[in-house]
């Protein structure tokens, strides 16, 4: 077979390798543009698990690469002076330059050909080869050939970073932050050999600005930087080589292969230099690729099929993680207004990979000094209470602690009562231990129903059955209770969902909305409102607060997110008016504030309301990042107390980002700019995210929609396992303790152990 690699980088290289160990009689050519010893960039970093795999793979490629590292293990976080170290990360730092040579040297000795200053830019002259691989880059000439057959996209990110180097010795990994005049700048260094270290730069472009940076004038930049981080560099210099500002491109190919040629490195996907290196992920993807060749020499396009398939979901979970971690650094003028140590959290745990339990494990000291400091801010009287265990005050409701059930939908209401299913659903989650229960949506009209198991509260029956609810919860538990009053407008008359997602009953009511667009192809056109729609509708959420006093609840939430009659004023997407209901932001929030102030004046002033709003509609020309910051704005302003920062289903042709704690970013916007409480939900899992997320002051409370589904005792299993002891358990159930305490301790040291096991061996030489 004959293999030709257009690209000599580390990726490259070290596929060549191991495709000629695996099948020596292989031609092996590797075409690079530029000399052997040309090198463009500093160091470049590996963890020990990548080592780990390096060592099975090619342990003389690992020896070498192993005799010319840096290594650490330890990470510094500096912010204007103050430090702080967390260890037990096990890291490499090697030049990679010298990573190149290395490659270079193995790929000789195993008979790869290597052709230096050669470009390639017409793939004619391999009309022979079996295999090309496209492992050229960033810019990737041959990817760029086809981008139709690759599906390839790329997006430039918002901040500006210049790659440098320095003199200046590093024993560990070290984030140094700075307060410039111009605005915030952040240094990510490590050594990567005796006496080198890598600095790269980044900062958002409105400091960039500021500072007056040219783009390709290395000699200004390194005079200013030095400058700026003169503390931070101690007396040692800045060094550049081809050191021009950039702007990270985040790539991705929908298609990795085509006919013979395949994609490899940088040409196949970037992840963001925050979370780790490009270099890391291209030796990973050639170690798949090379497998996927040696087991399928004689079919390529399985072998393709196979590689893809292998490392496809892989690399897009590297990506995402990267993304996140990027748009945290994108942040970083509103998060290094944080004190130091939440702010230090809050670098480690950017990505959301990594856990308030997974530092624990890696340093102790670390996370027993952010939870100190997070509960000796909120007066907590124990300093080392789990943070979903504090307690929380909104006007005079208390909460016994900071986990909230999620609206999540029944339909299971009878001519909109409530029935002995709403008691157990509601009654069970108080006594498992949730600090606030949120209701499903309850309509504030017939009209506003979703489907005709939804429930209402506007007779007094409707009241009474309530009522039973909110007693049953006030009596046999510390839980609070809210109720979500809502009306579904353009969302409305559907079936119930497992008769069919979202589609239309066949004598469907009419329906209201900010304009006449149908939520989907399948749903009536609703009525854009009029003044007498609008008067209509305010009357009954007036009404509709005055009911939910009656019937006992803590706190009302507006519904205002989702796509249903109040978001739809609230989206660009489906407020087109041209009236003062319609066009700018401060028009499209005007009825939904006539609502809210018609709530807050029916409802008593001692009990808090709660507004959810959507933060992405997820589709293209919808809400902003800015809107939704003024949106959060005028309705602190108009009294919301708190701010349940929700996202989609504005439209139904949305593409959500889904993932792990997806929607905490947005809650933490909303947070930390507009300085008012939030709750935040979406994929959280366990009390380890929910610690995470409020030792990050990324939400103040937060929600549980399916994890609470299927496990009334959530809280409580959560408890044991933190053995946490809580003085609300129902004395009916107190004999439970001496079980369930003991065997969540056991299974928390079980998965600790596996965790400390399964952690990478060190490679410190």
């Amino acid at each position: 077979m004959k293999i030709t690699v257009i690209g000599g980088g580390p990726g490259g290289l070290y596929f060549s390798i191991l495709s000629k160990k695996a099948n020596p009689e292989f031609q092996i050519d590797v075409y690079e543009r530029n000399k052997a010893d040309d090198a463009f960039g500093f160091g470049v970093v590996f963890s020990d698990e990548t080592l780990s795999e390096f060592l099975t793979r090619d342990p003389k490629s690992y020896e070498l690469i192993r005799s010319r590292f840096a290594y650490w293990d330890d990470l510094d976080i500096v912010r204007d002076g103050e430090k702080v170290r967390i260890t037990g990360n096990g890291f490499c730092g090697c030049s990679r330059k010298t990573l190149l040579q290395l490659l270079q040297q193995r790929c000789q000795e195993e008979g790869v050909g290597l052709h230096f200053d050669h470009n390639v830019d017409d793939l004619s002259q391999f009309k022979d080869s079996d295999v090309i691989v496209a492992s050229d880059g960033i810019n990737s000439a041959i990817r760029d050939q086809y981008p139709d057959d690759f599906g390839t996209t790329s997006v430039l990110q918002k901040n500006k970073f210049v790659w440098m180097g320095s003199t200046r010795p590093l024993d560990a990994f070290t984030y140094f932050f700075r307060n410039t005049p111009y605005g915030p700048i952040v240094a990510h260094t490590y050594q990567y050999e005796e006496g080198k270290s890598t600095w790269i730069f980044e900062t958002s472009p409105q400091t960039w600005e500021k500072a007056g940076f040219v783009t390709e004038d290395e000699e200004d930049t390194i005079q200013k930087l030095s400058e700026l981080f003169k503390k931070e560099l101690d007396g040692h210099g800045l060094i550049s080589n081809k050191s021009h500002w950039r702007n990270f491109p985040v790539i991705t190919n929908a298609v990795w292969h085509k006919d013979n040629i395949v994609l490899l490195g940088d040409a196949k996907a970037t992840a963001h230099y925050s979370i780790g290196s490009g270099t890391k992920l291209a030796m990973e993807c050639a170690i798949a690729l090379a497998d996927a060749i040696a087991a399928h020499p004689n079919d390529i396009p399985q072998a393709f099929q196979a590689y893809e398939k292998n490392r496809r979901k892989r690399v897009e979970m590297i990506q995402h993680a990267a993304k996140v971690s990027l748009e945290w650094f994108e942040d970083i003028d509103r998060h290094i207004q944080q004190d130091f140590l939440p702010f230090a959290f809050g670098v480690m745990t950017r990505s959301k990979k990594v856990t308030f339990e997974n530092l624990a494990i890696r340093d102790d000291s670390f996370t027993d000094a952010v939870l100190k400091e997070f509960n000796t801010a909120v007066a907590s009287e124990n300093l080392k209470t789990p943070p979903a265990f504090t307690s929380y005050q909104l006007r005079k409701m208390h909460l016994n602690n900071r986990i909230v059930m999620a609206p999540m939908e029944q339909y299971t209401a009878k001519d909109g009562l409530v029935s002995d299913w709403h008691l157990v659903h509601y009654g069970s989650r108080a006594i498992g231990g949730v600090g606030l229960i949120l209701t499903e949506a309850v309509a504030v009209s017939e009209e506003g129903k979703v489907t005709l198991g939804c429930p209402l509260i506007t007779t007094q029956q409707q009241i009474d059955s309530w009522k039973k609810v909110t007693d049953f919860v006030h009596q046999n538990s510390k839980a609070k209770i809210g109720i979500q009053l809502g009306h579904s407008g353009r969302r409305g008359a559907t079936k119930m969902p497992w008769e069919g997602y979202n589609e239309p009953l066949e004598n469907p009511w009419e329906l209201l909305s900010a304009s006449a667009i149908p939520y989907s192809s399948k749903m009536p056109v609703p009525k854009a409102m009029d003044r007498q729609d609008m008067d209509t509708v305010l009357a009954q959420f007036a009404q509709a607060a005055k009911n939910a006093e009656q019937a006992g609840f803590d706190m009302i939430e507006l519904q205002a997110h989702h796509g249903f009659l109040l978001a739809s004023f609230l989206s660009p997407l489906t407020n087109t008016r041209n009236d003062k209901y319609g066009g700018s932001t401060a028009n499209r929030l005007r009825f939904p504030l006539e609502v809210f102030q018609a709530i807050r004046e029916n409802f008593n002033t001692d009990r808090p309301i709660s507004v959810r709003i959507s933060a992405s509609d997820w589709a293209e020309g919808g809400i902003t990042s800015e809107e939704v910051l003024e949106i959060a704005e005028a309705f602190k302003k108009a009294g919301a107390d708190i701010i349940n920062v929700s996202s989609g289903y504005t439209v139904s042709h949305q593409k959500p980002a889904y993932g792990r704690m997806y929607q905490t970013p947005f809650s933490d916007a909303v947070r930390n700019s507009v300085h008012v409480p939030t709750i935040t939900a979406g994929s959280i899992q366990d009390i380890d995210q929910i610690n995470t997320i409020i030792l990050n002051r990324r939400a103040d409370l937060v929600a549980l929609g399916r994890p609470l589904l299927l496990d009334p005792g959530f809280v409580r299993n959560a408890q044991a396992y933190e053995q946490y002891p809580t003085e609300d358990i129902p004395q009916q159930y107190e004999a439970g303790v001496s079980h369930l305490y003991p065997y969540k301790l056991s299974e928390r040291k079980a998965v600790e152990g596996m965790k400390k096991a399964l952690k990478p061996e060190s490679h410190k030489k």
